[in-house]
């Protein structure tokens, strides 16, 4: 999928250019890449593509972990049961590594576009410091302190750079925003190869702002002032609509899924061996909720037809049954087969497969190796905008009203998913109206907005951020999984174990990180925010 660019030959290329004297023009290859020739837009879309493509690492750990989907598979063991399975905490630190490729094709992408002409590129070198901030978010809030201020900084000669604290990481990355966000001139030009926006200013600077406030309400916590400074600043000028939310469109035609381009759910051998979780289902069966009418499908019975990816479901909310997190497929005590209210038979020769009762994600929804990623929505910024007036701060409109935008929202956006998955109006507002925002309880108002946003997420699946915004919220109030093995005691992990490389790479920063982490470089310690 990754074949915007071939970036290794441009490296190649740019490296020879930067270690050989000026070569006589009779002597030079016009058709091979040079700092003059490169376009520097495509440097933007191979990052944006990168970062948004980390489907299969969420399926592992976070989908999981955030009991939005199940698996009785021990493959998932990681996220579903706490337990490091063999070589694969190797994937906790993936984020870490392919994080730091996105940021520097984007700080790459700034040097070319600063050397070509920094004035018609303006642009696309504020965007660049957007998108880094996107990246580095996503980074320092799954493992906490890690390299901001010396982050790809190799042709400056930083070989070794320093793991930024996170409360100075969060302080950069605010200021960083703002003066980006505000250079952005919708009089000239935007960037051509942009896979968010198509190059609209205008819906940049939504962006720059709606990615303000999901990081200032990240330190609601252990910041609460300073959340609500810059949430304020913000607000007013965020995204308006569901027409901002910030999606990338994969291309089922440059699908690969033997060079690790593969999405979640986008390959069958993974798309049989989950299911929506227990406690989703549940969560939008109490509530009546529509999204449960189109999101989820029961197979057909029996094996054979389960493993049919051309044969779609039932896609009645009554039939819809989640699978219960923690369960697995090993005869035992923990066999799916004892759950309480197991639907169907104990083997692949009955009528019934173990699993072919249970609620799959909407094959003609999730199943497209076209289908779009959900980076930065409307009605996540809705609710913490809910939030930010539940606690008094002040933000235009009352928080019932965001609260009803972003519920909205988040039912309307499932048709960007697919058709398929439109909901009726009239019943998006009936269920509005059924399950208003208590605003008499802050508890109450809390628990109502972050579960719904967990929802939000969940059925985006944008796991990595349902996950975030857990740990900063504290809701839904999940039950844990204590599998027999598992490396947490039996708690959700609230980070991921650093880069297992950056133990020889960049030893004595590494080492000062860990030694700063209470309780050291484990799945249940907490970064500085989540407190």
């Amino acid at each position: 999928m990754r074949k915007l660019c071939v970036l290794g030959a441009f490296f190649l290329a740019l490296m020879g250019s930067c270690s050989k004297e000026k070569l006589d023009e009779i002597n030079t290859d016009p058709t091979k890449l040079t700092e003059d020739n490169y376009d520097p837009n495509s440097l933007l879309a191979q990052a944006q593509l990168k970062y948004a493509n980390l489907g299969y690492y969420q399926l592992l750990y976070q989908s999981t972990m955030m009991q939005l989907l199940a698996s009785t598979y021990y493959y998932y063991n990681n996220g579903d049961k706490y337990i490091n399975v063999g070589s694969f905490t190797d994937y906790q630190g993936r984020i870490f590594d392919e994080g730091y490729a996105d940021a520097s094709y984007i700080r790459e992408m700034q040097r070319l576009a600063r050397l070509k002409d920094p004035v018609a590129y303006k642009n696309l070198i504020a965007i660049g410091d957007i998108m880094f901030v996107l990246i580095l978010q996503r980074i320092t809030d799954t493992y906490g302190d890690v390299p901001y201020s010396q982050a790809v900084k190799a042709m400056q000669g930083v070989k070794y750079p320093v793991y930024d604290r996170q409360e100075d990481i969060y302080t950069r990355m605010l200021n960083d925003l703002e003066t980006a966000t505000a250079q952005l001139d919708t009089e000239k030009p935007g960037p051509s190869a942009d896979l968010f926006y198509k190059g609209d200013i205008g819906k940049w600077k939504k962006f720059g702002y709606s990615l303000m406030v999901r990081i200032a309400m990240r330190l609601t916590k252990v910041d609460p002032e300073k959340a609500r400074i810059w949430t304020e600043k913000a607000a007013g000028k965020t995204f308006n609509s569901i027409n901002d939310n910030a999606i990338l469109l994969t291309d089922a035609s440059s699908f690969n899924s033997q060079n690790g381009t593969s999405l979640a759910l986008r390959t069958f051998s993974d798309y049989l061996e989950v299911r929506w979780s227990k406690t989703l289902i549940d969560q939008l069966k109490n509530t009546n909720d529509p999204r449960l009418e189109v999101i989820g499908e029961v197979p057909k019975d029996g094996l054979a037809k389960n493993a049919d990816q051309n044969l779609s479901g039932n896609t009645d909310a009554a039939v819809q049954l989640g699978l219960p997190n923690g369960y697995d497929l090993q005869g035992g005590a923990t066999d799916i087969s004892h759950s309480p209210n197991y639907p169907g038979g104990t083997g692949s020769g009955s009528d019934f497969a173990p699993l072919g009762k249970y609620s799959r994600p909407r094959t003609a929804m999730y199943l497209k190796l076209g289908g779009p990623i959900f980076i930065l929505s409307y009605a996540e910024i809705e609710f913490l905008l809910a939030e930010a007036k539940v606690r008094g701060w002040n933000i235009n409109g009352t928080a019932n009203l965001h609260y009803i935008n972003g519920l909205t929202g988040a039912i309307q956006s499932l048709a960007q998913l697919d058709p398929l998955a439109a909901v009726d109006a009239n019943k998006i507002t009936a269920f509005v109206n059924q399950n208003p925002l208590d605003e008499s309880s802050t508890q109450n108002a809390l628990r109502t907005i972050n579960t719904q946003y967990w929802v939000t997420t969940g059925t985006d699946f944008n796991f990595i951020e349902a996950w975030l915004n857990w740990k900063r919220s504290d809701y839904p109030k999940l039950i844990p999984v204590n599998y027999k093995g598992n490396v947490t005691n039996g708690t959700i992990p609230r980070r991921m174990i650093y880069l297992s490389t950056e133990v020889l790479n960049n030893p004595q920063n590494y080492k000062d990180a860990v030694a700063r982490i209470a309780g050291g470089d484990v799945l249940t310690a907490r970064v500085w925010w989540d407190r």
